[in-house]
């Protein structure tokens, strides 16, 4: 295989995971064609590979492809990038919108543990610092949101309701810029007053705050609801919740649709005591409808940022294409 561009004859470069190609940054491929190209980076040409070259690195393309973690796809054209920095251009009908479970799985998971973990330290930490002669109904707070008794600071005894209170619903949990301007402070009985819209293809975020509510739009609605998500999220999920969460996104079909189904019920009506029965906190969706919810901002998120490429990749993947038959059919 050359390691040169054949027509601008720039370095194609190097990849450490196609074992069989071990050239280019960027490698197109066609499994049903059989064909393989290495794009050049600097004049953005495709270099068909020969023949007998193709198919096992085309075998390997495939699967890299299926299992990469950052991928978007027209009905022609898709493209992956995996973690080494190689980019992967699949030819051909796209995937099934796939949210696999490992994706999410272990980062959930692990963000379970650090919970967990934080709320063990928090306990022993607290206890540490606590004078010397602690009361005999001794109030520890863990990280984690286990009350016991009344909290004990300084010598000072507090009662539960207020420790309570403060951390389940007066305690600021975010400062987030809104479209006005100014940045707001966010407490927790906020998260559960405010809302998620999706419009015309456009996530807005109906944010509640001191100040009152605000909506929160384009690019500032998906970081705002990225911080919402995290600290609403905390305490992560587990391998039941995951799999729940990814059956809702594949109910709906894809992305879109689900942050639609997710706006709606968003918004849907019931009052306290139906939120309490539903047991539904921020954004006025349960557990796992927020896991899947930042599935599927991060998906869009990525999305949004691939497909710009992928116009300007079908326009040269037809020229390519024409340039592969005949060459082949020689």
């Amino acid at each position: 295989m050359y390691t040169t561009c054949l027509f601008c004859d720039a370095d194609l470069g190097r990849n450490q995971l196609l074992e069989e190609l071990p050239v280019g940054r960027r490698v197109a491929f066609d499994a049903h064609r059989g064909r393989l190209w290495v794009v050049c980076r600097r004049c953005e040409r495709w270099n068909l590979t020969p023949v007998e070259e193709r198919w096992e690195p085309i075998e390997q393309c495939e699967r890299l492809f299926r299992a990469t973690r950052v991928r978007v796809s027209t009905d022609n054209i898709g493209l992956a990038r995996l973690s080494e920095g190689l980019e992967l251009v699949r030819v051909g009908p796209a995937l099934r919108p796939e949210f696999a479970a490992w994706r999410y799985g272990d980062q959930f998971g692990r963000r379970r543990q650090r919970a967990i973990v934080a709320g063990g330290a928090g306990a022993v930490a607290i206890a540490a610092a606590a004078p010397i002669a602690i009361p005999a109904a001794l109030t520890v707070y863990a990280a984690g949101g286990v009350f016991l008794g009344g909290l004990v600071t300084a010598g000072v005894s507090l009662p539960v309701r207020v420790v309570r209170d403060y951390f389940t619903a007066e305690r600021v949990v975010a400062r987030i810029p809104t479209d006005a301007g100014p940045t707001v402070d966010v407490r927790v009985r906020h998260l559960r007053e405010s809302a998620l819209v999706f419009a015309d293809d456009n996530v807005q975020l109906t944010l509640a705050h001191d100040g009152g509510t605000s909506v929160v739009s384009g690019p500032r609605a998906h970081r705002a609801l990225g911080v919402v998500l995290a600290r609403s999220n905390a305490w992560g999920g587990s391998a039941s919740q995951v799999q729940s969460a990814v059956r809702q996104i594949h109910a709906r079909g894809d992305v879109s649709a689900f942050l639609s189904a997710a706006a709606r019920l968003s918004n849907r009506p019931g009052g306290r005591v139906m939120a309490k029965i539903r047991q539904v906190g921020a954004l006025g969706l349960t557990y796992v409808e927020r896991l899947a919810l930042e599935m599927a901002l991060h998906e869009e998120s990525e999305r949004q940022m691939l497909e710009g490429e992928l116009v300007h990749l079908a326009e040269a993947w037809r020229a390519a294409e024409e340039i592969a038959e005949i060459a082949d059919a020689l």
